[in-house]
């Protein structure tokens, strides 16, 4: 009983997550404060758009791109990226398609409302099909009526049904894809020849110092040094002060007790069941798989099923009934059990392998607990201090005052924004890096909070423009890059006469390459080298640059056009000629929203926008 309390509980659980995660893509995300005077931000002909649909929008797309940034972004962010103007233009286009709906008498009818609704797998129970308490619950936890979402759904199917009678057959033209296809498809046949230090004529070089101070000269960026930030800080890490924290026993031997469930296993069991029909099925499969008839393995392929579809994972005998228990663990060694009574029927179970009971003493985790705990208690510590000090320097103090009276420790690094961490341990935290960075002169310090719980508070002391040092601290560094510049060019002017020869050739073997494909990168070798291949006449042979170890003749020796009713290149037209179709049609379907939202005359609130995205960025931005 206590084990069909337990599912029945992950299944109710099962659905609150469904609801709630549906809930958010209804909306509802509850913009108040504007007033009853403010309920539109656009319309287009008799279409409104009200500042909830606004709202809802601006935000799901401020998550749906915080994803790809890896954070949430302000609306400050959202407009320097254009994101809220995306976000209004995406709506007005929306409004403009039920305008245009509405005109030519577009009607959708309950039936297919209905059907969409039903067949909406959100909505769906338990034991599957639809669930009208779960439908009702979501759109009241939305804040919509039936109505109002079942509206929404009518629009939705009439703008679908413009879409497609708009861009129905619309096709990209045979010559444009087949020309596509050809460019896309063509390969080469090259021979490849480097040309090494051993094909000059005088080896290795070496610079003059005339020649290291006209390049110094010519090259000053090349050496300058970065900007610095010179900075004062204080801070703290649990990792800092764990060292002075005292751990108590009695607290580790808790910890232990709570975790007992992964320090103490029972015996388990890896297994797979497969359900049958009645029990003659299941002893009939059982015979089979003894005399060498069948699998298990086929058996489950014979059903349209996988192994991870019957898969149990790890089984403990408390986990099952103890019919299937004592089947299970009666097992010496792995095999079939059963067949045995389920409550999807006479099953047969294939054990895979047998796990002994294990313990990890409270002695041997001792260590590692007190490590945990003792983290855990620093940074406990350093929360209980904090309130101290953000009202110390609120009084004024100083850094070096905080860092006198509290747990903070003092330091000083000349940082570069570009650079790495240049020796100071905290600027390896990105929040440090992120507040150093954005620092101005004469900014008061104050309290952030580190990834691992600690605290920093900054000073910006300095900023220490770009230098160039003198020559004559950066000799080894000017002649390396006299060194690679020079020998580069030397190298590709040698590949150049000897692509023009017939005479000379170079010391290092050739290599002929059959098929070289448009997109293929050829290992060891500058990135531009396959594009400046195919820019080449059919039958030339080109020097191509490399490093300052090698350069490159090539020899285009064939231009294989290929077949595009055969093989890959068959494959490659008919992608392009879909993509070319999604791209035509989209470009279709943009310009007649377009006009039909010129046509039917659009205005916008900006005061209406801003008083919305300034209420957001005060509840949401950060």
């Amino acid at each position: 009983m206590a084990e069909t309390k337990r599912r029945k509980k992950k299944s109710n659980m099962a659905v609150w997550v469904v609801l709630g995660l549906l809930i958010l893509a209804l909306g509802g995300f509850g913009v108040g404060g504007f007033g009853s005077s403010l309920s539109t931000v656009a319309s287009v002909g008799d279409r409104d758009i009200t500042v909830q649909e606004y709202a809802d929008a601006l935000q799901a797309e401020q998550a749906r791109v915080g994803q790809q940034f890896g954070q949430r972004l302000t609306i400050q962010q959202m407009q320097a990226l254009g994101l809220d103007r995306r976000v209004m233009e995406r709506l007005l286009a929306g409004a403009a398609l039920e305008e245009e709906a509405d005109r030519v008498g577009l009607s959708i009818g309950d039936g297919e409302v209905a059907r969409r609704i039903r067949e909406n797998p959100a909505f769906g129970g338990i034991a599957g099909g639809f669930d009208r308490e779960g439908y009702a619950f979501a759109l009241d936890r939305a804040g919509l009526s039936e109505r109002a979402y079942e509206e929404q759904i009518r629009n939705d199917i009439a703008r679908e049904l413009l879409q497609a009678a708009v861009v129905g057959g619309t096709e990209a033209p045979a010559t444009y894809v087949d020309t596509l296809t050809r460019y896309v498809a063509e390969t080469r046949d090259v021979t490849l020849t480097p040309v090494t230090v051993a094909d000059l004529a005088g080896g290795q070089i070496a610079p003059t110092e005339d020649d290291l101070q006209t390049f110094y000269d010519e090259n000053q960026a090349l050496f300058e040094t970065p900007e610095l930030r010179a900075i004062t800080y204080a801070w703290v890490a649990p990792d800092r002060i764990v060292d002075g924290i005292e751990v108590d026993e009695v607290q580790l031997r808790e910890v232990y007790e709570d975790r007992i469930d992964q320090y103490r296993q029972p015996a388990r069991v890896l297994a797979e069941r497969l359900a049958f029909a009645d029990t003659a099925a299941a002893e009939a499969a059982l015979a089979a798989i003894e005399s060498g008839e069948m699998t298990f393995d086929a058996l489950v392929e014979d059903r349209g099923l996988t192994l991870d579809d019957v898969d149990q994972g790890e089984i403990a005998q408390s986990d099952v009934d103890a019919d299937v228990a004592d089947a299970l663990f009666a097992l010496e060694e792995p095999g079939i059990a059963g067949p045995v009574e389920t409550s999807l029927g006479p099953a047969l179970f294939r054990v895979n392998a047998i796990l002994n009971p294990t313990e990890i003493t409270f002695e041997e985790v001792r260590d590692s607990l007190v490590a945990e705990v003792g983290l855990d208690t620093a940074r406990r510590s350093i929360d209980a201090d904090r309130e101290m000090m953000d009202d110390m320097l609120a009084g004024g103090a100083t850094l070096e005052e905080l860092a006198a009276d509290t747990m903070l420790t003092l330091g000083t690094v000349r940082w570069d924004a570009g650079g790495d961490d240049q020796g100071a341990d905290i600027a390896a935290y990105d929040e440090f890096r992120a507040v150093a960075r954005a620092a101005q002169s004469g900014d008061f310090p104050e309290l952030e909070t580190l990834s691992d719980g600690g605290l920093f508070a900054l000073r910006l002391d300095e900023i220490v423009p770009p230098t160039v040092p003198p020559l004559s601290q950066l000799r080894g560094e000017v002649e390396a890059a006299w060194r690679a510049q020079t020998q580069s060019r030397q190298l590709t002017e040698r590949a150049a006469a000897l692509a023009a020869s017939d005479t000379d050739v170079p010391a290092a073997p050739s290599e002929e390459i059959i098929g070289l494909a448009r997109d293929a990168t050829l290992e060891g070798t500058p990135r531009t080298l396959v594009s400046e291949i195919f820019a080449a006449e059919d039958g030339v042979r080109i020097a191509i640059e490399g490093d300052d170890q090698r350069a490159y003749i090539v020899s285009i020796d064939a231009v294989n056009v290929p077949d595009l009713t055969a093989g890959e290149a068959e494959d490659i037209r008919a992608a392009v000629e879909q993509q070319a179709g999604q791209t035509i049609a989209s470009d279709v379907f943009e310009g007649y929203g377009q006009a039909i939202q010129d046509s039917a005359g659009f205005t916008v609130d900006q005061q209406s926008v801003q008083a919305i995205q300034a209420q957001l960025g005060g509840t949401y931005g950060g």
